[in-house]
């Protein structure tokens, strides 16, 4: 018999009469490791006989899954449904899964309008509550001991645009309308596959989602009325309605009108940003990546990098401002839900045991992330941020 990982030899003294003659001690050892995502689990199997059959062990052995770091639980392993159509669909497109993901996003944000609504008319119109906590942001801004870091008004800088530079504003409202939601859709396809390796790209969808939800939870609680939607009397104007260029990714019934406080748009363009910086190899470790800038590769190059990781979230700040649809507050505070993000960004992990049993109930196995590998692949091995295979992860690393 197998106690633990000990095995006992048979006894050396007498057999029963009807026992079969063993001879020598015999022992078939299988070890066995499977990991998926995150989670591995090692199983060691001794046997006295070799009439026991090796095979009879099943193959596909639960995962264990770590609960914040408090206890393990137990999920089913998933790999048995591999051969199924939708999962040999998802390792064809893996992509799917990351779609998947921000569909669940984007019904997390619709919600937020209908739950504000619920919540806080019980208490008074929503639409009197929204303004005064915008008139409350410009007091911070602009009659408070901060007014020192905000020395030109919102009004103002809008005003720079209208009065002089109407080409500008009307550039401006069409990147509000079309670029917000589509860049950050082709961002994160750019980087699903050009990141070196899937925990690269993981790290930078965890924190947009968390910077996501920390925004829908402020929404929910803390409705800010926008610039343009204040009385005139402020002196602002909806300029991307009022040339009509309004898209639907800037308006519809889904789009939450009083959701000033935190900026989504900077939410991600700040997320954008760092991870160009990041991958520009300027600053020291740990604000660079280390081994995703070639030795020889040429400064210029470096710059580059690292001028569109300044410039987007700087073109983003002056697009929503200038089209009066956010206080410079909203992305100061951006900034500090996406460093929070970042920081916190391992938490969505308490999830994988729900993920697992969801794919359990669809029968779904997970696919393996083909970040890296693709790049790779197409390019002979090269790296597009260092061009040294050798010297990175090619494999796709663990989810989430």
């Amino acid at each position: 018999m197998a106690l633990g990982n000990a095995t006992v030899p048979a006894s050396s003294g007498h057999l029963d009469a009807g026992a079969p003659d063993m001879g020598k001690p015999q022992f078939a050892t299988l070890h066995e490791t499977h990991s998926s995502d995150s989670s591995s689990q090692d199983s060691e199997l001794s046997l006295l006989d070799n009439d026991a059959n090796p095979a009879s062990v099943s193959p596909y052995l639960p995962k264990k899954r770590s609960c914040c770091g408090i206890t393990t639980v137990q999920t089913p392993n998933t790999t048995r449904f591999a051969r199924n159509i939708h999962s040999r669909l998802l390792a064809k497109f893996p992509f799917l899964i990351e779609m998947f993901y921000w569909a669940l996003n984007f019904l997390s944000y619709t919600v937020t309008k209908i739950v504000a609504a619920d919540l806080l008319s019980r208490g008074g119109n929503v639409w009197d509550l929204a303004q005064e906590h915008a008139l409350q942001v410009l007091g911070v801004e602009h009659n408070s001991p901060f007014s020192a870091f905000f020395p030109i008004s919102e009004n103002e800088f809008q005003a720079w645009f209208l009065n002089g530079h109407p080409d500008l504003i009307t550039f401006l409202n069409r990147i509000y309308s079309l670029v917000h939601i589509p860049g950050t859709v082709t961002f994160l396809s750019w980087y699903y596959f050009a990141a070196p390796t899937f925990a690269h790209f993981s790290t930078v969808r965890r924190t947009m989602t968390l910077g996501n939800f920390a925004a829908f939870f402020v929404f929910s609680l803390w409705p800010c009325m926008p610039p343009r939607l204040l009385p005139e009397s402020y002196g602002f104007h909806d300029t991307v309605r009022q040339s009509n260029t309004e898209s639907v990714f800037a308006g519809g019934a889904y789009v939450n009108q009083l959701a000033a406080m935190p900026s989504l748009h900077f939410t991600y363009a700040f997320v954008i940003g760092c991870t160009f910086i990041y991958h520009s190899g300027v600053l020291p470790y740990p604000f660079s990546y280390a081994k995703s800038v070639a030795p020889k590769r040429w400064a210029i190059t470096k710059i580059v990098w690292f001028v569109v990781g300044i410039f987007y979230p700087l073109l983003v700040l002056t697009v929503i401002v200038a089209t009066a649809n956010h206080y410079f507050l909203d992305a100061v505070v951006a900034m500090c839900t996406v460093t929070i993000s970042f920081c916190i960004n391992k938490v969505w992990f308490v999830l994988l045991p729900l993920e697992d049993w969801f794919a359990w109930c669809i029968r779904v196995d997970k696919p393996t992330p083909t970040t890296g590998d693709r790049w790779s692949q197409a390019h002979g091995k090269k790296c597009l941020f260092d061009g040294h295979p050798d010297t990175d992860t090619w494999k796709s690393e663990a989810d989430v």
